[in-house]
């Protein structure tokens, strides 16, 4: 990561000055202020069908930050998902489900209070699916790790400490139309499940959830991809 990045934050509003400590505490990697270095991102994630949103920009020096790369070849597509099944809500359908969200928290989960910063894939609606089916034992890690490929839905850089966001500054907005940006995001969106559904398609020999429980697989094993981002 270069010293100082651009980074933008897809909004129903104009945000000059983000602050500590707002925002909702079942976002993906819990409080803080959820940004990504495509401005075109941004501007799919500010709209909705009804209304357009805004892309703010802003600079951020991340010298003497500390920063947490969940797609790097250090953690392992696990360790994503656990530090999301930690902070979102998920529909928990059967015990197994319940023991699954324990036994990730328990073995994969990374304190993100500990870093500045962190980045790793945004879960938004499809993402978010795909994860909850692994979570119900319906998709082995194997066919996880590609869902999380697909549609290119983004990846996210969070601003999580005080310390980070006195490094943070705005530089401006652009507007993002809806009529414009809202096609795109459900184009993308679209095209993901679609390719979803073919990966379901296949014949998985994979490990599943249950497997992974039962067997009692943790951080090491050489079957749990790494390195989720392209």
């Amino acid at each position: 990561m270069d010293k100082i990045i651009t980074v933008y934050h897809g909004s129903q509003q104009i945000v000059t000055s983000p602050e500590f400590g707002k925002g909702k505490k079942n976002n993906d990697f819990g409080f803080g202020f959820y940004c990504t270095e495509s401005n075109e991102l941004a501007k799919e994630w500010a709209v909705s069908s009804l209304n357009n949103g805004f892309s703010n920009r802003y600079s951020l020096d991340t010298e003497f930050l500390n920063v947490l790369n969940l797609n790097s070849p250090e953690y392992t597509i696990l360790n994503w998902i656990a530090v999301l099944v930690e902070h979102r809500l998920f529909a928990i359908k059967t015990p197994v489900a319940n023991r699954a969200k324990r036994y990730l928290i328990d073995n994969f989960s990374v304190n993100v209070n500990a870093y500045d910063i962190i980045t790793g894939y945004r879960a938004d609606d499809s993402y978010f699916d795909y994860a909850e089916a692994f979570l119900n034992n319906g998709i082995s890690v194997e066919q996880l790790s590609e869902a999380m490929k697909l549609g290119k839905l983004g990846e996210q850089i969070v601003i999580k400490s005080q310390f980070a966001f006195s490094k943070l500054k705005f530089e401006g907005f652009e507007v993002a139309e809806k009529d414009k940006y809202y096609i795109l995001r459900k184009a993308r969106d679209d095209e993901a499940n679609r390719l979803y559904y073919e990966i379901l398609e296949e014949e998985s020999d994979g490990l599943y959830m249950l497997d992974i429980m039962r067997g009692g697989i943790l951080n090491d094993d050489k079957r749990i991809p790494r390195n989720i981002s392209e």
